[in-house]
């Protein structure tokens, strides 16, 4: 059997260890390398001949000009016959040289790669040194025999393809390549370093201890043969290194390895206050740089704890990604990626579905998250067998699996971030799981593990779940679900199960615009004590922005016939890691501090380990958009937990003399805003970032109904009325104060999302909107009557080939200031459902859309902003004043869908270059969007470039929307945000603006 295709996790390779920071020499290899591609695997070693081309790494060559990337979500890209890959293995062969100074320590070096996608083997010298599988893992090989001074000569041949594969079927591109650091390590003194941190958290005392390994110990390669749990053993006894010594000097500690020291008060590691200690570990010729964080995790009375107290996770995966290079990250990247989670009240990453870059988890450390570092194990595309042949509960597997878990635990042992071990992703269930999860409890008790797919949870310290419906995750949180048929005829395993806290793996797929019902989760895990928090999936769309390309692609974009379409595209950041409109929406619903009220306000702080010390509260009161007073909240520090109550601010002067905020007024909408802001700068943030706010709308305007006194005049093929002109027989308006324009007309159609898609048509409303006949609606005219100062324009809306239909009367009157317009909508017909007739139980939208001149490109608007909100995404848009073009309404999914709504518009205005136009108000508030194209063309759109700018403006009034839920991989929206089918009116009045 080849060596790409065989069970073996490695071959010459040392046993794993810590990513430690040294003072060892050492020599980074990344750069430019001589690169060849072969089609299939070729024999013999790489050499460099005439027609080798270069490539850079870390990087991986299908982004690179050689090969194209795939993508799949859970389809495997070759036949399933494990462990055995295709003869068509893309087979990339890698040369450097280097060159090593006379003085440099060769005896004993070490070469580290820490990731390589999927198999590769390696030559030094022309001498072959090892082989290794596990993509996201390092692989370590003594080489110091084989160096020289001067000129050195590294190959290395990497398969796409291998019995690895078989293992990292993690929904998500297939990037071949050395995509990680390389680098020549003189030989480590200090071997491996186990830190143990703990923290009480009811004396304040820390303890610890540091277990350190020397290099004569493990200066031997890994045998597949030997006991694993020996090592483990081995591995964890202090002392072997009798010469070194710990010394944090902060805590004034000198100690020897494997000893226990207690500190009396330490300062604990917190996600909230990431509080670390630099330390270091000592031998002769060699200092091992720490980063200490004292914290406790621990299983209390059915919860996880840290440090005493209960955690909540405000979650996020996070797949490695980057427009342009893929999973070739940069520490500047990582670092942009855990600023932006800190900035939007993130607090913890699960690393889906693969250990990340060792340096991410430094970060980690230093800026505060809780990590549930998982291993780099799926095997999903094994439901086209229907699990035969599952590796997880193969014990030919056992040692592939288990190699992986040992390395991703012994890398990553000593970040204070990492606190769950989670076994593999979407696996299945298996016996090799139980060893998977016995062997790390054994290594390091001190974390918890978790597995999300094995139903019985039998090796998992958590009850999981992805993508459930609100009212089973509610179930969840009173212990009332209902038994899974896993443990339904096993007592033991039932009452243990449901004993255990919950966290959710994954919810709120984050595809094109959406998730909706963010607010709804948020509730129901706050709610119950078991609800410990969740994961929305995920962290950053997948597209890739290829060498000259304009648009991102993703699956099917390479005239693949196997491919996951665009499912890769589901983040919270568009590829180039700009936030999108679901990360705003997903702060606001995380506020770690809540402000509710108004008369009294409530401060609830949420968080688990700080008080609101480094927050100070502000408030503003404007009227109708404008700014009349301001302060500052002056509070006592609120513990952990706690709220507090106070009453309203007193008012600026400018308010009613001796009355308070709650005070009436006859002038306009009054709006008191309350924010929660940094005190100072922190490492994530400037003083003044906002952590919370939350609004109260104290009074509104009276709104009433403007009297008809303008009369209808007809000259022959034109109606006027006000300042809107109509065609006699259409009874559409045709100018609108001087403005040529075309409509209104009714609009229940929008360019379908990826959450009204559903996945693969399970839980999504496109499909019956489509059966309904809601894309193809036909108008037809009545009548146009006019009776006394009133224009009435009777309508039959209908589908092409059915009988249901909507009865649409626009009702049109004017004064001198305005034109109004009143519309009705009446459904008819069978809208649900007949043996003949399929059902619709809801619309995509209910308002009218109308044509403009393409000048009219500036909108000014007072509502819900300042970005896109729809009925079950809108806690984010606060109420203001807003000015964007058109252009920049639009919200940039890399696969076009509806977007760009602004919610809650009380007045909206366009106006062209010199400030002509029309404000339109609306009652009740309206959804506003305006485009540059229709809605059909944004439809028919795969890509932005698709979308060509016609030479008209779009505008959709919507007295509303249907939500947008999760369907794309969850739930559709609730009930309470769908738009049901049923008779609805609302007004619009059109006035002049100059």
């Amino acid at each position: 059997m080849r060596y790409f295709e065989d069970l073996t996790p490695s071959t010459g390779a040392r046993e794993p260890r810590a990513w430690l920071r040294s003072s060892r020499p050492r020599i980074s290899l990344n750069g430019r390398w001589n690169f060849k591609l072969w089609e299939s695997a070729p024999n013999g070693m790489p050499k460099v001949e005439v027609d080798w081309g270069e490539l850079t790494v870390p990087g991986h060559w299908v982004l690179q000009g050689h090969d194209r990337p795939r993508y799949t979500n859970t389809a495997f890209p070759f036949p399933i016959d494990p462990p055995y890959a295709p003869d068509a293995n893309p087979t990339g062969d890698h040369v450097r040289t280097f060159e090593l100074p006379d003085d440099w320590p060769i005896d004993g070096a070490v070469l580290r790669f820490e990731g390589v996608d999927s198999c590769f083997k390696v030559w030094l010298n022309d001498v072959e040194v090892g082989s290794a599988k596990g993509s996201r893992l390092p692989s370590e090989f003594t080489v110091g025999h084989l160096l020289r001074p001067g000129r050195n000569t590294l190959a290395v041949r990497v398969h796409q393809w291998s019995s690895g594969s078989y293992l990292e079927d993690q929904d998500m591109w297939w990037l071949p390549g050395i995509f990680r650091d390389v680098t020549l390590l003189a030989r480590p003194l200090i071997d491996d370093v186990f830190v143990h941190a703990s923290y009480d958290h009811l004396t304040g005392a820390g303890t610890l201890r540091v277990d350190v390994t020397s290099y004569t110990v493990l200066d031997s390669v890994r045998d597949s043969s030997r006991d694993t749990a020996l090592d483990a053993v081995l591995n964890s006894v202090g002392g072997f290194a009798p010469d070194a010594v710990v010394r944090v000097p902060e805590l004034g500690i000198v100690a020897e390895p494997g000893v226990p020291v207690t500190i009396s008060a330490v300062e604990p590691w917190s996600a909230e206050l990431p509080r670390l200690y630099d330390a270091t570990v000592e031998v002769p010729g060699e200092t091992v740089e720490l980063r200490i964080g004292f914290r406790t995790v621990a299983m209390v009375d059915g919860l996880f704890t840290a440090n005493g107290r209960p955690l909540f996770f405000r979650g996020v995966n996070r797949h490695e990604h980057d427009e342009r290079r893929g999973r070739a990250m940069t520490v500047d990247g990582m670092r942009e990626d855990l600023v932006l989670m800190k900035q939007h009240n993130i607090n913890a990453v699960r690393t889906a579905h693969y250990p990340p870059h060792p340096a991410f988890l430094d970060l980690c450390d230093e800026l505060g998250l809780w990590v549930i570092d998982e291993c780099d194990i799926e095997t999903h595309g094994f439901i086209y067998t229907d699990w035969r042949g599952n590796p997880a509960d193969d014990p030919d597997w056992a040692p592939m699996m288990l190699d992986r878990m040992r390395r991703m635990v012994e890398r990553d042992k000593n970040h204070p971030s990492v606190v769950i071990w989670s076994l593999a992703n979407e696996s299945h269930r298996g016996r090799n799981l139980g060893e998977l999860a016995a062997w790390t409890r054994q290594r390091d008790p001190e974390r918890a593990v978790f597995y999300e797919r094995d139903r019985t949870y039998e090796f998992s310290d958590f009850y999981s779940l992805m993508y459930p419906p609100l009212e089973d995750l509610e179930a969840i949180g009173t212990r009332t679900e209902d038994v899974p048929e896993e443990t339904a005829d096993h007592p033991s395993l039932e009452a243990r199960r449901r004993a255990l806290p919950f966290i959710l793996a994954e919810y709120a797929h984050a595809m094109g615009n959406g998730p909706g019902g963010l607010a709804e989760y948020q509730r129901i895990l706050e709610h119950y004590p078991r609800l410990q928090g969740g994961f929305l999936w995920e962290w950053i769309d997948h597209g890739l922005l290829l060498p000259g390309a304009t648009d991102h692609v993703y699956g099917g974009d390479f005239g693949e016939r196997l491919h996951g379409t665009n499912f890769c595209i589901d983040g919270l950041l568009f590829p180039d890691r700009t936030p999108s409109p679901g990360l705003t929406e997903y702060k606001k619903v995380l506020e770690p501090v809540r402000i509710t009220g108004p008369d009294p306000l409530t401060i609830h702080n949420h968080r688990t380990h700080t008080d609101t010390t480094d927050l100070h509260f502000h408030w503003t009161l404007n009227q109708n958009g404008q700014e009349q007073a301001t302060g500052h909240l002056p509070l006592p520090p609120i513990p952990p937990g706690q709220s507090l109550t106070i009453p309203l601010p007193p008012t600026a002067p400018a308010t009613t003399p001796g009355g308070g905020l709650v005070a009436s007024s006859s002038d306009g909408e009054r709006v008191l805003t309350v924010r929660a802001v940094l005190a100072k700068d922190e490492a994530w943030a400037t003083a003044g970032h906002e952590v919370a706010w939350a609004q109260f709308v104290l009074d509104q305007p009276d709104q009433t109904p403007a009297l008809a006194e303008a009369p209808v005049v007809d000259s022959g093929e034109l109606l006027t009325l006000g300042g809107g002109e109509f065609d006699r027989t259409t009874g559409k308006l045709t100018r609108l104060f001087g403005q040529v324009v075309d409509g209104p007309e009714l609009d229940l159609w929008r360019a379908p999302t990826d959450n009204d898609n559903g996945q693969g048509g399970r839980n999504g409303v496109t499909q019956e909107w489509r059966a309904a006949g809601l894309d193809r609606l036909l108008h037809r005219v009545d009548a146009v009557e006019v009776q006394d100062n009133e224009l009435i324009v009777r309508t039959r809306v209908a589908p092409e080939g059915l009988g249901v239909s909507v009865r649409t009367t626009y009702h049109w009157t004017a004064n001198e200031h305005s034109l109004q317009l009143t519309v009705d909508v009446q459904p008819e017909g069978e809208w649900a459902g007949a043996a003949v007739t399929p059902r619709c139980s809801s619309w995509p939208r209910v308002g009218v859309r109308l044509t403009l001149p393409k000048e009219l490109e500036n909108v000014q608007w007072y509502g819900g902003g300042p970005g896109e909100a729809y009925a079950d995404s809108r806690d984010a848009a606060r109420v203001g004043r807003y000015a964007r073009t058109v252009d920049e309404l639009q919200t940039p999914y890399v696969v076009p869908q509806e977007n760009g709504s602004r919610i809650d518009v009380r007045w909206a205005e366009l106006t062209d270059a010199n400030g002509n136009g029309f404000r339109v108000t609306g009652t009740p508030h309206f959804q506003l969007t305006a485009r540059r194209w229709t809605t059909e063309a944004l439809e028919r759109a795969r890509h932005r470039s698709d979308l060509t700018p016609h030479d008209h403006i779009y505008l959709n009034l919507d007295l509303a929307q249907n939500g947008l839920g999760s369907a794309s991989c969850g739930p559709p929206a609730t009930h309470q945000h769908t738009l049901d089918v049923a008779p609805y009116t609302f007004t619009l009045r059109f006035h002049p603006y100059s």
